[in-house]
């Protein structure tokens, strides 16, 4: 397996409130460890504009593998946030990170 640190960019299409906000990166927070946090990535980037970037760390056998379950982590917390895919529609996921070791 290796670790890879995944980006999902995309965009709230209606405010988010702070304890929203709070949610959304307590659900994420067992995907951001050493890795990410080596590299000094924040977990959840929000621009005034509404555009967000997730930043998750998961093992995963390829790239593609990574990637997919980044955004499936990623729609499932925004769901349970209260964010459907309507109201947060995701971007397509990049790799920002690697750790081959794992």
């Amino acid at each position: 397996m290796t670790t890879y640190v995944i980006t999902v960019p995309g965009t709230f299409l209606r405010d988010v409130d702070e304890t929203a906000r709070s949610g959304l990166v307590r659900r994420l927070a067992s995907h951001h460890t050493a890795l990410s946090e080596t590299e000094d990535l924040d977990l959840l980037t929000l621009n005034d504009d509404g555009t967000f970037s997730v930043r998750l760390e998961v093992d995963a056998e390829d790239r593609a593998g990574a990637e997919a379950q980044a955004v499936r982590l990623t729609a499932d917390a925004l769901e349970e946030s209260g964010f459907p895919d309507k109201e947060a529609p995701l971007g397509p996921p990049a790799v920002t990170g690697i750790d081959a070791e794992s």
